[in-house]
């Protein structure tokens, strides 16, 4: 079997409004859906940790028909466990978007009193250019920027 392209990237957040503060206003993206859905899948909660009564999706892209789609999914009125993960923790350790003038949109991220994960000098290689940023989410996640080649 030969997979034809990724189809969405799935994160778990522990407050929706705060995270579609971040990826839809913050970020740009677009939202494409938000909705409750079943956590019990049929009757089974087999992809769940903890048995879980509400979940409310939401589809995120940065316009109509990009893929790969980016879904968040709270449990409203449940505390979600855990904590996000770093670079060298096994698991989805970040998510990346390519953007043009990574410069700016730190600039712009800054400005808006979102913080990078580290001093913006770690981000500037020796010829004074910033081709790659990384940020948190308001869960930790690791959000990475960077200039397709």
């Amino acid at each position: 079997m030969e997979a034809s392209c990724v189809t969405h990237i799935g994160i778990c957040v522990r407050d929706m409004d705060r995270s579609l503060a971040f990826y839809r206003d913050a970020l740009g993206m677009k939202v494409l859906g938000d909705r409750p859905t079943d956590p019990t899948e049929g009757g089974r909660q087999h992809n769940y940790k903890h048995s879980r009564k509400t979940r409310r999706w939401v589809s995120l892209a940065y316009g109509d028909g990009a893929t790969p789609t980016l879904t968040l999914t709270s449990h409203p009125g449940e505390d979600p466990d855990g904590d996000a993960i770093l670079l060298d923790q096994v698991g989805i350790s970040h998510i990346s978007f390519g953007v043009e003038d990574v410069a700016g949109l730190a600039r712009e991220l800054m400005a808006k009193s979102f913080d990078l994960a580290g001093p913006i000098e770690s981000f500037t290689n020796d010829d004074g250019e910033i081709r790659s940023i990384y940020v948190r989410d308001p869960d930790g996640i690791l959000v990475q920027f960077n200039q397709p080649s």
